[in-house]
C-alpha cells in the first residue's frame, strides 16, 4: 500500500505524473511518501496506432493514442494492458502490452504522407504488410528509392520526405480526417490531438488536453487574434487559419473541416469570448 502527503502531491498533475495512491515513480522520491517507488520502463509501440485508455481493458475510455515508434514507459501491467506515460507529451494511461516492445534502433525518419503503406519488398508492386500514420517513427537505412526498416519492410521515400514545414501545412494532412475522441492521426483525431500534431511541425511541443494545452503559449487578446494562434473553449480548441477560419476536429460534422471562425462561435452554446494563446 502506498501513501500520499496531500500537500506536495497537488504540483503533480495526474495526467502525467505516477504520483499514487497505488503508482509512485521514483522521481518524486523526497517528494511524496510511498511504501514502493516505481521507476519507469521505456518501451515502444510496434501497432502503426493504438488507443491509451482510462483503465485496463478494451472498453474503457480513449484518452489518446500511440503512434508506431513512439515511446511508452511504463510501470505496471495488468490484465494484458501496461500502465504508461507517452514519452511525447507525458501523457498517462492503458495501452495493450501486445503492442509494446523494447526499444530497438533509434528512430532515423518519420512518416510525413497522410498514410504510408510498408512494402514487403523495395517496389511499389510488393505486397503491403502495414499502413503507418502521418508522424509514425521509423528506423532504417535508405536503398535506392526506399527505406529499409530494421526489422523488416519497405518505405517509399517520398513518404519520408517532404515534412510540413509549417502547423497550416501540417493540419492540411488531415482534412476531412473523422473526429475520434482521443485520435492523433489521419486516420481519426479529436481537436487537441489535431492542434498537437499541427505544432509538432514546428518543433513545439504541446500536452494532451485543452485544459493543458490552454495553459502554455503566450496569451493573446480576442481582438488581436492572427493566423496561427491556437483558439479555446471549454473542453475545445482549433488553429486559426487565413481569413479568420478554423481548422478544427469537431464531433459537430464529426471530421476534420476549416470554417469561418464566427460560424463556430455562433455555434456552440458557450457565449462567453474565445481564449487565444500564440505559440512561436
Amino acid at each position: 500500500m502506498s501513501w500520499v502527503l496531500r500537500g506536495p502531491a497537488q504540483r503533480f498533475e495526474p495526467r502525467e505524473w505516477f504520483a499514487g495512491p497505488e503508482v509512485v515513480e521514483l522521481a518524486l522520491t523526497g517528494e511524496i511518501g510511498a511504501v514502493r517507488y516505481v521507476e519507469p520502463r521505456a518501451l515502444v509501440c510496434t501497432a502503426p496506432r493504438v488507443a491509451v485508455r482510462s483503465g485496463p481493458e478494451a472498453a474503457a475510455e480513449a484518452s489518446s493514442e500511440l503512434l508506431f515508434g513512439e515511446g511508452f514507459e511504463i510501470v505496471e501491467v495488468k490484465a494484458g494492458f501496461a500502465l504508461g506515460r507517452s514519452l511525447h507529451d507525458r501523457y498517462i494511461g492503458w495501452a495493450p502490452f501486445d503492442a509494446l516492445a523494447l526499444p530497438g534502433a533509434e528512430p532515423t525518419h518519420r512518416i510525413t504522407a497522410r498514410r504510408a503503406p510498408v512494402f514487403a519488398a523495395a517496389s511499389i508492386k510488393a505486397a503491403v504488410m502495414i499502413e503507418l500514420p502521418f508522424a509514425a517513427r521509423v528506423a532504417g537505412v535508405m536503398e535506392g528509392d526506399f527505406l529499409a526498416l530494421a526489422g523488416s519492410g519497405f518505405v517509399h521515400r517520398r513518404h519520408i520526405e517532404g515534412a510540413p514545414a509549417s502547423r497550416f501545412a501540417a493540419a492540411a494532412l488531415f482534412a476531412d480526417a473523422p473526429y475520434l475522441w482521443g485520435g492523433r492521426s489521419p486516420d481519426g483525431v479529436d481537436c487537441s490531438g489535431l492542434v498537437q500534431q499541427a505544432l509538432a511541425a514546428e518543433g513545439i511541443a504541446l500536452r494532451r488536453d485543452t485544459d493543458l494545452q490552454v495553459a502554455m503559449g503566450e496569451p493573446v487578446k480576442f481582438a488581436a487574434r492572427e493566423a496561427g494562434d491556437l483558439v479555446f473553449w471549454p473542453g475545445h480548441v482549433g488553429l486559426l487559419m487565413e481569413g479568420d477560419l478554423l481548422c478544427h476536429a469537431n464531433a459537430h460534422w464529426m471530421r476534420v473541416v476549416t470554417e469561418p471562425l464566427a460560424d463556430v462561435i455562433a455555434r456552440l452554446p458557450d457565449t462567453s469570448e474565445p481564449t487565444v494563446r500564440r505559440f512561436s
